[in-house]
């Protein structure tokens, strides 16, 4: 009778399947040169540090710079009302976010058709992607802000509304071109293989293309979305009670530039938690890939 194994042997595993010598110094070389970039990089910041708190502290204008922006009363004082605009900016970023992935989907979408019936729409998705990326969002603020209100064809309409739409349509043109670049770069042997099993130009897309397409492109998806993050506080300029806003009215009061700080600090916080995510994710992406040929 043949002895059938019952059980995984790690061990056995191990003996059968080891890590090759190379690789092994590979990895004792790699640990050692971690180790002494993480000392090299700790010293020279510390050196740069000392460097930049000596030259400020002996500059002339540096105790009034201290006490018009960094004042630890005017800090306390303009923090609640700050955080409590920010919250308007989290508000305006949540639907802004969405908005931008659904209408970059279809603008990138409607510029990868390939029929010569759909030219039309493919013309006025490319169309929209140069005019857009090519008018400052400061400039569509205005636009959207104050002319869509002056047509007088919807009645009062929110600020905070109408800031989020000037949002989405400046920022969809910039997000649209990154997915459409994530969409050219599957390989078209994979649409063929999808349609080879009978699936429609639809679920080819929904099912196969935009998948990895999307995996291509997270990183600078993400550092979209850390600039729209950013990007939100222009909405200050339709007259909208958020972080920057209620930074400028504190700074009106009290004549000390300190709420702007408060401001800026904030929204590094909210910001922070993305960028350490995105180069997470673009440092595991790269190990994977240098990874892929070890021996």
């Amino acid at each position: 009778m043949s002895k059938h194994p019952t059980a995984y042997d790690p061990a056995e595993f191990e003996q059968e399947y080891h890590t090759s010598d190379i690789e092994l110094q590979r990895r004792t070389f790699r640990r050692k040169q971690t180790g002494k970039s993480v000392l090299i990089s700790l010293f020279s910041t510390l050196i740069f540090v000392v460097v930049i708190v000596a030259v400020l502290s002996r500059s002339s204008g540096w105790h009034a710079v201290q006490k018009t922006f960094f004042s630890p009363h005017y800090f306390m004082d303009s923090l609640p009302a700050v955080a409590k605009g920010l919250l308007t900016n989290i508000e305006i970023l949540f639907f802004a976010a969405i908005g931008v992935a659904v209408l970059s989907t279809l603008i990138a979408l409607a510029r990868t058709l390939q029929s010569p019936v759909t030219f039309p729409l493919r013309f006025l998705a490319a169309s929209y992607t140069d005019l857009f990326r090519g008018i400052p969002l400061l400039l569509v603020l205005y636009l959207i802000g104050f002319g869509v209100p002056g047509l007088g064809l919807f009645g009062r309409i929110d600020p905070i509304l109408l800031g989020t739409i000037a949002l989405i349509i400046n920022y969809s043109a910039y997000v649209a071109e990154v997915i459409r670049a994530g969409i050219l770069g599957v390989h078209p042997s994979q649409r063929a293989a999808a349609r080879s099993l009978g699936l429609t130009y639809g679920q080819t897309m929904r099912l196969v293309v935009l998948p990895q397409a999307v995996r291509k492109v997270i990183p600078p998806l993400m550092n979209d979305f850390v600039a729209l993050q950013k990007d939100v506080g222009m909405v200050s300029v339709l007259g909208i009670i958020d972080a920057v806003r209620a930074a400028q009215i504190n700074v009106a009061l009290s004549f000390n530039y300190t709420p702007y700080v408060v401001a800026a600090c904030l929204f590094i916080a909210m910001s922070f938690p993305v960028i350490r995510v995105t180069d997470w994710y673009a440092n595991r992406r790269r190990h994977r890939e240098e990874s892929s040929g070890v021996v």
